[in-house]
């Protein structure tokens, strides 16, 4: 894609931009949108800094499209425009977008690679989501595949591609599993001590580009830090290879 001029502020990755999209690798802790907290969130600071980088007056439009969990960190992408936010949309909604995350958890995985289905239901009392039977008058469809690229001290760490985008599907599906996510204080607390971090990351969104109608894919790999690092790089980076066969932002 023509026009692509990177831009990198220190906390705050920008892995692609043209006219229609920005895309971003959210830092673990960021909201997407802003909450109760007050905190920075994503969307307030991509759309500050196009409004500064651009000299723009006034309001700037950003259309959030998808969401990550606050403790999760990842590839984001934002809407620049009303036409492409309302496109993307429709892909999300009809289930056009690919998504891949890279999660570690505790334990292994039922097999080292395969389907999970479960079907889940949000307590809103609570706020938390639980696996319960097909049957459950308000339960909703969660379906992913995952691989498992290597284990150690306890520890998988697993390549995840939804189908469906449930509110904390991963973290649910893998617990219920029998391998709660590392730093997983809702769904595994009986195995995390609190101030562990999450380690669930966006690892990479394909689709196609909603204007100019070509394939794009963005991809970004997690921060080399406990407990990512205990997997040899070279085996990661072969591994990222092939998530991003077809080509990065271009």
């Amino acid at each position: 894609m023509g026009g692509f001029e990177p831009v990198n502020p220190p906390d705050l990755p920008v892995l692609y931009e043209d006219n229609h999209l920005i895309v971003i690798a959210k830092p673990f802790n960021m909201p997407s949108q802003a909450d109760p907290s007050g905190d920075l969130d994503a969307l307030t600071a991509v759309r500050d800094l196009i409004r500064l980088r651009d000299g723009k007056p006034g309001n700037v439009y950003l259309g959030l499209v998808h969401r990550l969990d606050r403790p999760a960190g990842g590839v984001m992408v934002f809407a620049k425009t009303s036409k492409a936010a309302s496109r993307l949309s429709d892909m999300i909604r009809s289930r056009n977008i690919v998504k891949e995350y890279a999660a570690v958890v505790h334990g292994s995985p039922p097999a080292p690679s395969g389907t999970l289905v479960h079907y889940l239901w949000k307590d809103p009392k609570t706020n938390l989501v639980h696996a319960v039977r097909k049957t459950h008058k308000l339960a909703k469809e969660a379906v992913l595949d995952y691989r498992t690229l290597g284990e150690r001290e306890g520890l998988s760490l697993v390549r995840i591609r939804l189908h469906t985008g449930r509110t904390h599907q991963i973290r649910v599906q893998m617990a219920a599993s029998g391998c709660p996510l590392y730093g997983d204080q809702r769904y595994g607390a009986r195995v995390n001590r609190p101030g562990m971090q999450l380690a669930l990351w966006s690892l990479r969104i394909a689709f196609l580009h909603p204007v100019r109608k070509v394939p794009v894919a963005f991809a970004a790999p997690p921060p080399a830090v406990h407990p990512w690092s205990l997997w040899n790089r070279g085996l990661y980076e072969a591994e990222w290879e092939t998530l991003s066969e077809g080509g990065r932002a271009r």
